[in-house]
Parts: structure tokens; C-alpha cells; sequence
């Protein structure tokens, strides 16, 4: 549920890491290019928006592009002439843009859908400038056993043991990634690993439809998860990881 503790959480999290990231690699107040490849509804592409920089959101659901336009239409002008959105897949962006167009590009909750995952990051990664930052934001293959154990379901908790694939919680089979797996890839599209985070430790088994707590146990709440997403061992077992790839 959009707006629901698990999403507040999810966002909130990589926002400040990626927020982390850019701050460690660009002067203060920079107006950086950016792609979101598979934007969603936007939440990042509106923040990073609203912060000064110049976005283009590149999504293939046009349900999620309309509430993508719906929600920068409420925006003020200025912001609104910083944001360009293109109905298209992650992998064509060959076809939309010149290599080393952006400074940062953001792949989040994409790579779990691609036919050809390495290809798409490939593609993504040739978008970069040089010293550009890929943010790539994944299913933990290594916690798969974690929500259904957490829930009691003891065959789930075997299958996650066993399988990269899972069922989310649309009903769609998708497949998780592992960090050692993605480090070579990184490695290998010369985008290589410079830091990786995991995203929600203790709250990914809540109900997807669980609404927020009062404001200061939320700001809690995600001290909290903050502080497990960079700390070993709890990030190993978030439900998700944030993996940062530079451009050499």
C-alpha cells in the first residue's frame, strides 16, 4: 500500500542513502542529471525534483506513469520544468539517450522483472558519466526463508532456502539477486560496487496493507532500520539491498 508503513519504510531508507552517496561524490548544491529507470509513481524522481535536480523518468506501466503525471502536476512550476517523463522500458534506453547522459541513474525494483538482468544494467550503466552513480535497489535472495519463517510457514522458510524465485505479494513470480552476484556484475559493466546497504530488517514481514505508527515512534522506528541497513550482521537479512556502482 503506497503510503503504508512498509513503502514509508522502503523510500525513506533509500532516500537517505542514496542522499548519503550523491553528498559523498558531488559538491553541495550541484544540479546533477538523473534517470529513474522504472520510476513507479515517482516518489524518488519528485524528491531528487524537488531538491534542484533535473529527472527523467522512464516507466512501462502506463497506470504508474498517469499517477506519476497526476502527482507532478500538483507540483509548482519550477519543479515541474526540472521533470521529464517517457513511457518506455529500462532496457531501451539506448533508443532515449546518448551514452553518458546522466549523472546518477536509479534502477529500483526493476531488475527483479528483466528477462536479460545483465543486459539491463549494462545499458543502464553506459548511461553514466564518468564517476556516475547506479543505484540499484533489489529482493535479497539470502532472507528469502526470513518472511515466510517469521510467519510461521515452515514450507515457505524451505523453499526460500532453496530457490532465487518467489512469489510477491501480487502474486507475481520474481526473482531475488545475491550480493555476491550482483558485486561481479557491477564489476564486470565497469560500474563496481563503492557501498551497498540493506533496506528493511525488521519490518519487511509487516502486513502490506499496516498503516503508520504516530510520528515519533515512526522516527524511531526508522533510526532504527537505518542504523541495521549499514550494520553487519542485520543488513545481510534485509528484505531488500541498495547496492551503489560507481562509473569508472
Amino acid at each position: 500500500m503506497p503510503g503504508g508503513l512498509r513503502d514509508t519504510v522502503r523510500q525513506e531508507l533509500i532516500a537517505r542513502q542514496l542522499d548519503e552517496q550523491i553528498a559523498a561524490r558531488y559538491p553541495v548544491g550541484q544540479r546533477l542529471r538523473i534517470l529513474d529507470a522504472g520510476m513507479g509513481q515517482g516518489t524518488q524522481a519528485l524528491r531528487l525534483a524537488r531538491a534542484g535536480h533535473t529527472v527523467t523518468g522512464l516507466e512501462a506501466d502506463p497506470e504508474l506513469l498517469k499517477a506519476a503525471r497526476d502527482s507532478l502536476a500538483t507540483e509548482p512550476a519550477g519543479i515541474r520544468e526540472r521533470v521529464r517523463l517517457i513511457e518506455g522500458e529500462g532496457r531501451d534506453t539506448g533508443v532515449h539517450f546518448l551514452p553518458g547522459s546522466f549523472d546518477v541513474v536509479l534502477c529500483h525494483g526493476v531488475l527483479m522483472y528483466a528477462d536479460e538482468p545483465d543486459a539491463l544494467l549494462a545499458g543502464l550503466a553506459r548511461m553514466l558519466a564518468p564517476g556516475g552513480l547506479l543505484s540499484l535497489v533489489v529482493p535479497n535472495a539470502e532472507a528469502l526463508a526470513m518472511r515466510p519463517g517469521l510467519a510461521g510457514d515452515w514450507t515457505g522458510a524451505l523453499d526460500g532456502f532453496e530457490s532465487d524465485v518467489y512469489t510477491d505479494r501480487n502474486g507475481t513470480k520474481v526473482r531475488a539477486d545475491r550480493l555476491d552476484a550482483l558485486t561481479a556484475t557491477l564489476a564486470g559493466i565497469a560500474a563496481p560496487l563503492h557501498a551497498w546497504y540493506g533496506v528493511r530488517v525488521f519490518t519487511d514481514s509487516v502486513p502490506g496493507d499496516e498503516g503508520l505508527p504516530a510520528a515519533d515512534e515512526l522516527e524511531r522506528l526508522l533510526t532504527v532500520e537505518d542504523r541495521a541497513s549499514r550494520t553487519e550482521p542485520y543488513r545481510r537479512i534485509a528484505g531488500l539491498l541498495h547496492l551503489c556502482g560507481v562509473r569508472g
